[in-house]
């Protein structure tokens, strides 16, 4: 997952109330092949998105933009911000597998349930920046009473990198948590689906 920060800068002569942080989603599939639960690992190894930062390849993952407009109003002797709107664009990057609908009972069983957990994962990425985003927003128009515009625009700028950093360190720790526990979920997860199954077979 990487993200990138791009901002503008205005100033506003009126104080304006800020929107809640935004966050807009597009989605897009890489289709794998594969018959067997093995095969399917392998084409997620070979086909998944790779990432820059770690250059490895993944079954999902989710690219996120923050973008970043803050106004500020200048008073006599003193700046602050008044307006601080972060915005979120995440574009996720899932499997679709090609043979679904031919594969044996237990195969497919494996894949959805698979399948939904890589989803799950993916949108946990962006419940972490949306909230980093709600806290950048928060947090930037306590910039109050600056000595001037442009020590405002720095603080403003600071917080910014240190809100980013924060938000990358806690994508890094979910990734590092949810990799301990996959096997144990995944256990748990099957086990539900079929617990399902066999309810809706019973009459």
């Amino acid at each position: 997952m990487k993200h990138m920060l791009a901002g503008g800068i205005a100033i506003l002569a009126t104080t304006l109330a800020a929107d809640a942080a935004q966050v807009s989603r597009s989605y897009s599939y890489f289709s794998i092949g594969g018959k067997t639960l093995s095969e399917i690992e392998t084409e997620l190894q070979r086909r998944g998105p790779q990432l820059g930062s770690t250059g490895n390849r993944h079954p999902g993952a989710t690219r996120m933009e923050f973008k970043t407009r803050i106004g500020y109003q200048e008073g006599a002797t003193r700046c602050s911000v008044t307006e601080a709107d972060v915005r979120v664009s995440a574009e996720v990057h899932l499997p679709r597998w090609r043979h679904r609908r031919a594969a044996e009972v237990d195969t497919a069983l494996m894949w959805d349930t698979l399948s939904a957990d890589i989803k799950r994962h993916e949108e946990g990425h962006i419940v972490i920046a949306r909230t980093y985003a709600q806290r950048m927003e928060t947090t930037l128009l306590g910039v109050r009473n600056a000595a001037s515009c442009q020590d405002a625009a720095a603080q403003a700028e600071g917080i910014s990198k240190r809100l980013l950093a924060e938000h990358d360190a806690e994508q890094a720790r979910y990734d590092n948590v949810e990799s301990i526990n996959f096997e144990s979920r995944m256990l748990r997860l099957l086990e539900y689906r079929l617990q399902q199954i066999e309810a809706g077979r019973q009459p």
